[in-house]
């Protein structure tokens, strides 16, 4: 069965034109913009307030806080309220409401702002994901020539049927699954397998679409329809995996259907009660507003949201962007770790590691290869000016597919080819006028600070990394071994990384994986929660994961789990503060009598209290202790 986002893609191919970042803004527009009004309308408020301004001068802007940001929920609240559901949305709306119904303008327009923010970023980071979704879906091209009896055809990738024989020019993406039938070319499948490397294509090979064929020229059968293609299935897999992921909420907001039914119920019984044996109206509505001011749950949304969003601002600080609060309380609960190898724990680059024979050979390899995108070409030649070499001038350079580069540099023939034989890392040997002069060796070299990071990860969860990599076993066996890993999964396709978290997620485990590639989104977003590397990633792994690593310093992902427990341990503590207030304060009014003024000074004082406590995050010093494992 066809992926519905495939579908729409070969129904309606016109919808490429609108970029989808475009396409994002357009959508999540009416939500960015109430928020946003509503916080500005907030602001101005606070600041004319603050500077001693007529109510004539901020009291409109409050109301403008509050319409725009509190019709949504409060819409929202009251269609649940006729599905027979009280959520706390309603709950805050009329808190705030009620606030300010005896002056407590800032206090309410404090708690619609949040709300109004939090719901737009949400609603912004749920189209983005999915218009991304669809963009992968570019990758393979939308038209292919197929050969008909010799002559070529331009179709549809659509129209491609199991058989047909497809043309590839060197560039070019492949349109489909299949197997090579002629020619030979280096076809870089990193969207696939997440290899570093391309991998070398002869007759026979398997490739598949949206991958990029090098400098030779293919002829392809195709082997599956386009909507059982791999690059068809990471979509499918990134969309089942995020529609099936549980639902993700603050622990706070899984009790919010009793509290909310619990404080609603007690402030009619507060009123009704006391009316029906006789007591006075006014005293009786003073008491009942109390209380719902005293028992709504400001404090305690303020008690969850501070320390989780310092968390976040000092992580983004530090070159870790974490998308919600959600995200940043998931994070300190993952107990075990899933890594990808290429651009994750390696640079994602080869580079010459050993040159083994004549040292000159390797400005003469440089010279042949200086005209070659390939990127063993450019890791040679990087080498050889880094060791301060002159690359002398080639001439008559030819590439052949398969087979390496020859040029004649200073009178001499020089080929420069793989070598034989299978190795952990890529051997390529210089040959000057029929003789072997020199070999290199290229690795993609590990991260700087990589064993740190998997030794600090493997302290915080108490469990080593895994390797879940596409690459071939002896890459991801050497790179493993520096990096202080010992279970490697290697040779793995996207649907293999999925399978393996899930695998780990039955048996109890909280998974985090940590990615670059488009072969690693639907394990990003199969697993508790995905960490994505941003400065060479994917758009769909960046989109997919629920935080990513700006500056691609490894080190930062233990150190933003060790925050987020941090930052949980603040919302216990914050949680205990509110909860007591609220209770004491509800107690004196249950059983006593307490003054109105009273009772909005306590929990004004607890929120500001739990408030002050949260924002301790915000210090650098508070980063440091994450980076030490405390």
């Amino acid at each position: 069965m066809a992926s519905p986002v495939l579908e729409a893609r070969t129904a309606a191919p016109a919808d490429k034109a609108t970029p989808p970042s475009r396409r994002t803004r357009a959508s999540a527009l009416p939500e960015v913009r109430w928020a946003a009004l509503s916080a500005l309308a907030f602001l101005l408020a606070l600041l004319l307030d603050l500077a001693g301004a007529p109510a004539w001068a901020w009291g409109p802007l409050y109301a403008v806080c509050y319409a725009a940001g509190g019709w949504e929920p409060g819409w929202a609240g009251l269609q649940a309220l006729r599905e027979k559901s009280l959520d706390v949305d309603l709950l805050m709306v009329v808190a705030a409401i009620g606030a300010a119904s005896i002056g407590q303008y800032l206090d309410g327009g404090l708690l619609i702002v949040i709300f109004a923010v939090s719901g737009a970023l949400e609603a912004l980071a749920t189209r983005r994901t999915a218009d991304s979704v669809r963009g992968l879906l570019d990758l393979a091209p939308a038209k292919a020539v197929r050969l008909t009896g010799g002559a070529e055809e331009p179709v549809e990738v659509a129209d491609l049927r199991i058989g047909d024989t497809v043309l590839v020019r060197p560039g070019e993406r492949l349109p489909a699954d299949g197997t090579v039938l002629d020619g030979a070319s280096d076809v870089d499948q990193a969207t696939i397998t997440g290899e570093s490397l391309p991998a070398a294509k002869a007759p026979g090979d398997e490739v598949f679409a949206g991958t990029l064929n090098g400098t030779g020229a293919l002829r392809v059968r195709v082997d599956k329809d386009a909507a059982d293609s791999v690059i068809a299935r990471i979509v499918a897999l990134v969309e089942e995996a995020s529609a099936t992921k549980a639902p993700t909420q603050l622990f706070i907001e899984k009790i919010e259907q009793r509290y909310s039914v619990g404080v609603v119920v007690a402030t009619l019984a507060l009123f009704a009660i006391p009316l029906a044996l006789g007591a006075d109206f006014t005293g009786t509505l003073l008491r009942a507003m109390t209380f719902m001011i005293v028992a709504s749950p400001c404090a305690v949304v303020l008690a969850t949201m501070p320390p989780l969003l310092s968390a976040i601002a000092t992580a983004g600080r530090h070159g870790v962007l974490v998308k919600s609060a959600v995200v940043m309380e998931r994070l300190g609960a993952v107990d075990r770790v899933a890594l990808d190898k290429t651009g994750t724990l390696t640079e994602g680059a080869p580079r010459v590691t050993r040159v083994e024979g004549d040292p000159e050979a390797l400005a003469l390899a440089a010279a042949a290869e200086l005209p070659s995108e390939h990127p063993l070409a450019r890791a040679v030649v990087a080498a050889a000016r880094a060791r301060g070499l002159t690359v002398p001038e080639a001439k008559d350079f030819l590439s052949v597919p398969g087979e390496g580069v020859r040029a004649v540099v200073e009178g001499r023939e020089v080929r420069v080819r793989r070598a034989d034989g299978e190795h952990a890392d890529t051997t390529v040997e210089v040959v000057v006028d029929g003789a072997r002069v020199a070999v290199l060796e290229l690795a993609d070299r590990l991260r700087d600070g990589a064993p740190e990071a998997v030794a600090a990860l493997t302290r915080l969860t108490g469990t080593t990394p895994t390797l879940l990599t596409g690459d071939n076993a002896g890459a991801a066996g050497r790179i493993a071994e520096q990096a202080g890993i010992t279970d490697v999964r290697a040779g793995l396709l996207p649907q293999d990384k999925v399978a393996a978290v899930r695998e780990w997620e039955r048996a109890g485990s909280r998974v985090l994986v940590v990615g670059d590639g488009v072969n690693d989104a639907p394990a990003l977003a199969a697993a508790h929660s995905g960490i994505a590397m941003g400065r060479a990633g994917s758009d769909l792994a960046l989109e997919t994961a629920d935080a990513v690593v700006v500056r691609d310093e490894l080190a930062t992902v233990p150190a933003v789990v060790a925050l987020s427990r941090r930052a949980r341990r603040l919302v216990v503590q914050n949680l205990v503060i509110a909860g007591t207030c609220i209770g004491a304060l509800v107690i004196w009014d249950l059983v006593g009598h307490l003054p109105l003024p009273l009772g909005v000074a306590g929990h004004e004082g607890s929120t500001v209290l739990v408030g002050l406590n949260g924002l301790r995050l915000l210090r650098d010093k508070a980063w440091q202790k994450a980076s030490a494992g405390e």
